[in-house]
């Protein structure tokens, strides 16, 4: 008899393995709106089927919970229970074994301490805190609440104008975000569960590249009402232009030469062509706002001489002003801020850092950005310094693969300490100081100094990449809260106290994503026209084609191609090549169209107004 024998899989282990891989697919996929308790309860049946059972904690303490939770569920809880529940967790969280235990009680505990409010909803009401009907999820997840699916099926059947005049309803600059647009919608998206998300990024690019007639929306007679948008970025160019077809007068000032904010000044034009900027600005401006350019306020006009001048006022200036590492030697000359760099080009100011040894300090999109540059701008080499992992980087993958592929190379787990001098007070090099990864603090390693001695890196220049502030003072010495910059305002743009004005985009929020700046200036606009005493509805008659339902078959992803590393470096032209019309229409059919299949939220007719 054989001493030995090699194991292999039955089939129904490899049956498992591939429910594992679908169950990963269909987490990927969970859509948003659905309830935490439940949500907690179903991945507590998870954890606990997956429990060996030799410790006790781990045994029957998870069992446990899963009574007890289910217990909230059915509605026999108590809010003694809660309580009892966030006991069981946080013991078993202490006293498990191994990680199964453990992690499953600190998911838990991690719930019933972020959403108790949900908990109390079932134990005193019997119902969920949230809303009934469950969202369509890349609707959802888009911060504008872009007509998504509506767009792609008219991409499907070739109507690229209408395609773009939906999507204008809610985002007014789809030739933007169609190029730079961090595609939030994708995160959830259902196809998940069946391939990959579908690239809608891609897609809208597609429509606005062979869109062949411009359509702004329905304008309104005009109210004599006149407001003022301060700060041309995305946040005030859309708010101007929501604003404008409502029937009000609206002025944009703006501080620059151009308008656009971080569109031209802190995205370069590889990205985001200057002339499709300038395209985009030029056709919005068809409904009817006027732009003032050169324009600072608090120095050429006061705030207060605008508050008196206009019915309303909204606030968009952005986030443009540099933050500092805070170490010795930052004040050596060569040592570059990020937005003073990204600004100059966005004049066709370019750096020449021809043979010059390039040190970039920060490992956001702005880093990749001013790396990216800078080995266009003939840079020897570029390293970019980060005192975290790679993967910890809050910068888009794809970025970061990108400046990689470019020539760019990654220090990670290097913290700056100071900054040498030349004896002209010139750059020579950068001292760093190794890390190790730490505990783990807002969802990332904290990175802790490593018992080894500090590095020099020798360098000509070095470009500090570590976030952006918003220049608020004018506006804090006018009376409008500011905290640590930021202006202060409700959700809906208004400001306590301050009644006519309102204020969104990154001068509110902080340095934050393109999408989510238009989608303050469709807020603004609404609530301003309401302010003014009126309920314009910004509408869309299109008519959509009818959903056909066929055999979706695994066929991946569409992604975008880009020029070869060794071509586009050398140049400025956008690197971004666009689908071909196969690609479109075989990418578009990959829809799931969930606002007609499963989801409430389109049932009865679509939200074509708002």
């Amino acid at each position: 008899m054989s001493r030995l024998s090699i194991v292999t899989q039955n089939n129904a282990q490899k049956t498992v393995e591939g429910l594992y891989k679908d169950l990963e697919r269909r987490i990927t996929a969970s859509q948003p709106g659905l309830c935490p308790v439940d949500l907690a309860a179903s991945f507590l049946h998870l954890c606990h089927a997956q429990s060996c059972g030799k410790c006790v904690p781990c045994r029957v303490g998870l069992g446990q919970l899963e009574v007890l939770i289910d217990s909230v569920l059915d509605g026999t809880a108590t809010m003694e229970t809660l309580s009892v529940i966030e006991e069981t967790a946080q013991s078993i969280y202490y006293s498990a074994d191994c990680a199964i235990g453990s992690e499953a009680a600190r998911m838990v505990l991690k719930g019933i301490r972020g959403f108790r409010g949900d908990y109390e909803e079932h134990v005193l009401h019997g119902r969920c805190s949230g809303h009934q009907d469950q969202p369509v999820p890349c609707v959802a997840q888009c911060p504008a609440h872009v007509d998504i699916p509506g767009y792609i099926s008219l991409i499907h059947e070739g109507r690229y104008n209408d395609a773009v005049a939906l999507i204008r309803k809610d985002n007014p600059l789809p030739a933007v975000c169609g190029m730079i647009c961090e595609h939030p919608c994708e995160v959830r998206c259902r196809r998940t569960m069946v391939d990959d998300p579908i690239n809608i990024r891609g897609l809208k690019k597609y429509a606005v590249e062979h869109e062949d007639e411009f359509r702004i929306g329905e304008k309104q007679p005009a109210t004599g009402k006149k407001v003022a948008v301060i700060g041309g970025g995305p946040a005030g160019l859309s708010a101007a232009y929501y604003l404008s077809l409502m029937g009000h007068e609206v002025e944009v000032y703006e501080q620059r030469k151009k308008a656009g904010g971080m569109l031209r000044y802190g995205i370069p034009a590889y990205r985001l062509p200057r002339e499709a900027l300038d395209a985009e600005i030029e056709c919005i401006m068809k409904s009817g706002f006027k732009l003032k350019t050169d324009v600072s306020i608090g120095k050429d006009i006061s705030i207060a001489d605008l508050r008196e001048k206009y019915d309303a006022m909204f606030v968009a200036i952005g986030a443009h002003t540099d933050k500092k590492i805070g170490i010795e030697g930052e004040d050596a000359e060569g040592v570059i801020s990020a937005v003073e760099m990204l600004r100059a080009i966005g004049d066709d100011d370019y750096p020449d850092f021809t043979g010059m040894d390039i040190v970039v300090v920060g490992g956001g999109n702005v880093a990749m950005d001013v790396a990216r540059s800078a080995i266009r701008c003939n840079a020897k080499s570029v390293k970019i310094l980060y005192r975290r992992r790679k993967i910890d980087m809050t910068a888009l993958p794809e970025e970061v693969e990108g400046a990689i592929a470019d020539g760019c190379e990654v220090v990670e787990l290097h913290a700056p300490l100071r900054i040498e001098k030349k004896d002209d007070g010139s750059v020579a090099a950068i001292w760093v100081q190794p890390q190790i990864v730490g505990p783990i603090s807002g969802g990332r390693p904290k990175p802790v100094a490593a018992d080894t001695e500090e590095l020099r890196i020798p360098c000509d220049r070095v470009l500090v990449a570590i976030g952006q502030g918003i220049d608020s003072r004018k506006f804090g010495e006018y009376g409008i809260p500011v905290e640590r910059g930021q202006i202060q305002a409700f959700d809906t743009s208004d400001i306590r106290d301050k009644d006519g004005i309102f204020a969104g985009g990154d001068c509110v929020t902080g340095p934050a994503t393109v999408i989510r700046a238009i989608a303050a200036g469709k807020v603004a606009a609404a609530n301003i026209d309401e302010y003014l005493g009126y309920f314009h509805e910004i509408k869309s008659d299109i008519e959509l084609p009818p959903v056909r339902f066929d055999d979706h078959k695994p066929c991946g992803r569409v992604n975008m191609m880009e020029r070869s590393p060794e071509e586009r470096k050398h140049d400025f032209k956008i690197m971004e090549c666009g689908m071909s019309d196969e690609e479109a229409c075989q990418e578009s059919g990959r829809c799931l169209h969930c606002d007609h299949f499963g989801y409430g939220i389109f049932k009865g007719g679509r939200e074509a107004k708002w």
